[in-house]
């Protein structure tokens, strides 16, 4: 029996004569050109209760310091198993189902979720938790390099506009995280993570019908049959991922900058309450939703190569306008960078998979997991940064980031060759 994703995937496809050999010829071009926002909704939607899962195992740590009575370097050491097998492992996945497409490899890295997410409720000692630490960010490591090449196998040429949907769906997740540990697992305790796994089998589900029409897709037998060509040189392609590279760093660091110490800088320097600060820091996540969502259409109208000019270049008068501005134009500014510089990450990645075509999943591996280390990272050296200075010295710092986006200059222009070609 066909899934409601099938079908909304393959209707109209049968309505020609079969006598028409034209017509039938047609029919599979017509269904890998058809934008399929069916899957799109159902794979955002996954990825915001995958994001939503990972943010709440970083938001209960202070529960899990007292109820085990860890130090700050156990801390850290959960943290490090964590982003090992949710980061370092995405390319590896990548590079693997590129060649060997799998399907249902999303439901079972959510089995991953699922089972750590079990094992913490239950968890009687620190090295049990490195262990449900290590299942939950394997279940992200296999979720994020095949869910955005769903994405773009259901984005009918739209790339930019598919994966901004995607990825909309993974920062209303990141931020749903924090709230729900607060409602939830913090004054029920431990035991409580264990009603987390109703969402994340939910989310088998759901990716369970997204495999079944993911098996069916075209690209899965060209993937398995022939390999994409690049059209420039080993060089050139070197030269453009360490850009690309360098301007995801510059991206990831500032964004760090604002997501852990906006709300101490706000205190800090305008003496607001915690609470008004928070509103400030929902106000930038919301600014950061909007801009994720604008920069995929746009990219695909304009160029990606435009997009990533004026996402990351464009947005240094701003942030070094920032550590200036009083308290009225300090949330006016936020909310511009929020937009302009969240735009960056949708474009760069389809770009990047432009520039290598044929490696959806490595590429969508090697960014996400790249994006995600630099951002603890980042909060890391500047937590440190902020304890030897001040809060405000980090900003003054982080607001030259931006610059490095001059390099965007170096860049090729892949779409022009990909007409051409």
């Amino acid at each position: 029996m066909e899934t409601s994703l099938e079908k909304g995937a393959l209707a109209g496809a049968s309505t020609g004569n079969p006598g028409t050999t034209s017509a039938t010829a047609a029919q599979p071009a017509a269904r890998i050109q058809r934008t399929v926002y069916s899957v799109l909704g159902a794979i955002s939607f996954s990825h915001l209760l995958n994001d939503m899962i990972q943010s709440l195992i970083l938001a209960i740590y202070p529960m899990l310091k007292d109820n085990f009575s860890l130090s700050f370097g156990q801390i850290g050491l959960i943290t490090l198993t964590y982003q090992i097998t949710a980061s370092l492992l995405q390319p590896l996945v990548g590079i693997y189902t590129d060649k060997h497409p799998k399907p249902y490899s999303l439901p079972v890295g959510m089995g991953f979720t699922l089972s750590g997410l079990l094992l913490m409720s239950v968890a009687a000692n620190f090295g049990v938790l490195l262990v449900a630490a290590a299942l939950v960010g394997c279940g992200s490591s296999v979720f994020h390099p095949e869910s955005s090449r769903v994405a773009r196998m259901a984005s009918g040429g739209r790339h930019g506009l598919a994966q901004s949907l995607f990825q909309v769906g993974g920062n209303a997740g990141t931020s749903l995280g924090p709230l729900l540990a607060a409602l939830i697992v913090i004054p029920h305790g431990q035991r409580s993570i264990a009603w987390f796994s109703l969402a994340a089998l939910v989310a088998i589900v759901v990716l369970t019908q997204i495999g079944r029409w993911y098996k069916q897709h075209p690209s899965v037998k060209k993937a398995r049959g022939q390999a994409a060509h690049a059209t420039l040189s080993r060089n050139q392609i070197l030269l453009a991922m360490g850009v690309l590279i360098l301007l995801v760093f510059s991206k990831y660091f500032y964004l760090a900058s604002i997501n852990s110490y906006f709300t101490f800088y706000l205190i800090d320097r305008f003496h607001l309450t915690v609470q008004a600060a928070q509103v400030h820091l929902f106000v930038f996540l919301a600014a950061v939703a909007a801009g994720t969502v604008i920069g995929g259409p746009i990219g695909d109208r304009i160029g990606r190569k435009y997009v990533i000019w004026v996402s990351i270049l464009g947005v240094a008068p701003f942030t070094l306008l920032l550590p200036y501005a009083n308290l009225f134009w300090t949330g006016v500014l936020t909310v511009i960078i929020g937009v302009v510089l969240a735009s960056a990450f949708s474009a760069i990645l389809v770009y990047a998979q432009e520039l290598i075509p044929g490696k959806v999943g490595m590429i969508a591996g090697l960014f996400f997991g790249f994006a995600f280390g630099l951002g603890g990272i980042g909060a890391a050296v500047l937590g440190q940064l902020a304890d030897a200075t001040s809060i405000a010295f980090v900003y003054k710092v982080c607001s030259f980031l931006p610059l490095i986006g001059v390099l965007t200059v170096l860049l090729p222009n892949v779409e022009g060759r990909r007409a051409k070609a």
